[in-house]
């Protein structure tokens, strides 16, 4: 069993930014992939951003990618979304979730994600 909880989300103008934490607990974090995906409203879930057990492994999405940074501290249990130049476009509900049965790579499908936080919204403004 794996709790996540998101935050740092808000209300920002375009091509400011923002860094989104997301906080686990439950299983040793060291031991599995995380990644960030978001939810506009009308829209599929997508995935954003995703970090292997050790942060040496990183993959981001097209669209995010050379703006968004992911990163990881084990030591806090903690991962993170560093947002640059963020767009309009980038509004939406960002989820950070956790894939118990990979550690040395990371998935880019929702589908393989175990758990996942409750969300923290994202709202870029033009």
């Amino acid at each position: 069993q794996v709790q996540l909880v998101e935050s740092g989300g808000g209300l920002v103008q375009a091509g400011g930014s923002l860094r989104l934490s997301c906080a686990a607990s439950g299983r040793t974090f060291s031991s599995y992939a995380m990644g960030w995906f978001r939810q506009a409203p009308g829209k599929e879930r997508e995935f954003v951003a995703a970090i292997s057990w050790s942060g040496g492994s990183t993959y981001y999405a097209d669209s995010v990618k050379g703006r968004f940074t992911i990163s990881r501290d084990n030591a806090k249990n903690t991962v993170y979304l560093q947002m640059n130049s963020l767009k309009p476009e980038d509004t939406a509900v960002y989820y950070c979730a956790a894939d118990l049965f990979v550690a040395t790579t990371a998935g880019t499908a929702a589908y393989e994600y175990d758990y996942w936080g409750q969300g923290t919204q994202v709202t870029v403004s033009s």
